[in-house]
């Protein structure tokens, strides 16, 4: 077997949209650059993702040099959006917790409630130092991440793919698979290690950067929505429920949590430290 390194990186600049593949990226301590420091939120602030709104999928969002952003859609004009001034707040709910955002205006409002049919409203993280705490049961004081789910990074392995995909050709669902990784919208891809190898990993270096492991990653339906196409099926969830439970939870890929900053890289060695 290989030594075990990063065959990828990606960033969500907006919650819940498009992936963007990089060659590298800075890793600050809530989470990769460019990832997830957007939102889209609902009439009453709470956060909307492809959770309800598969359709979310379908946009892109491509980070500018000024820290804005271009969003593209099938069908639709492309819309270019400012970092917005911290003039005036919106609290937003995103999982029952209540983060400060600064909203994006009113261009980006009407481009995404034309394109969700719904409500909604862009928002900016601006002060992602301060503004949302890490579940203390699995951080150090001060820690903080950005829109993710709940922790700054997500870290997946090919032979894990590879082996769930395996299951699924055996269970009553076989013709939706094989499913790509986009399906689990990690931050980092590894490649060279053992099938489910991840679950004994509490603390691991990529490249510069040392990670600690805080959790395994909880699964939901987004995974079961092919990030192409918006369309849904029954898995990966069908197979996780039976062969991936942990604690109530269907189960895939690692939360990280960085223990400083710097930059990974595609072809970074991924060493397991403890």
């Amino acid at each position: 077997m290989i030594d075990p390194v990063i065959r990828s990186v990606h960033v969500h600049p907006v919650k819940s949209l498009r992936a963007l593949s990089l060659t590298e990226a800075e890793v600050q301590p809530w989470g990769l650059a460019h990832d997830r420091r957007w939102a889209v939120v609902d009439a009453k602030g709470t956060v909307m993702t492809q959770r309800r709104h598969p359709r979310m999928a379908l946009v892109s969002a491509e980070p500018l040099p000024d820290g804005g952003l271009r969003l593209t859609a099938p069908g639709r004009e492309p819309l270019t959006v400012p970092v917005p001034v911290p003039s005036a707040t919106l609290t937003m709910d995103i999982f029952d917790q209540a983060v400060e955002t600064v909203p994006a205006g009113p261009a980006a409002a009407a481009w995404f409630s034309a394109w969700l049919e719904d409500d909604a409203r862009l928002v900016h993280l601006d002060a992602p130092e301060h503004r949302r705490p890490i579940d203390p049961a699995y951080a150090l004081p001060g820690e903080t991440v950005s829109l993710a789910d709940g922790y700054p990074l997500l870290i997946a392995a090919s032979a894990s793919l590879d082996a769930l995909n395996a299951l699924i050709a055996e269970g009553d669902h076989a013709h939706e698979g094989p499913l790509p990784m986009s399906r689990f919208r990690p931050n980092l891809v590894v490649d060279g290690t053992a099938p489910w190898a991840e679950d004994g990993w509490t603390r691991l270096s990529v490249g510069e950067v040392t990670f600690r492991v805080a959790k395994p990653c909880g699964r939901c339906v987004v995974t079961t929505t092919d990030q192409a196409t918006a369309e849904r099926g029954k898995e990966p969830l069908r197979t996780l429920g039976r062969h991936r439970r942990l604690n109530g939870k269907l189960v895939f890929g690692q939360n990280l949590v960085p223990e400083h900053t710097g930059t990974v890289r595609v072809g970074d060695p991924v060493k397991v430290l403890d």
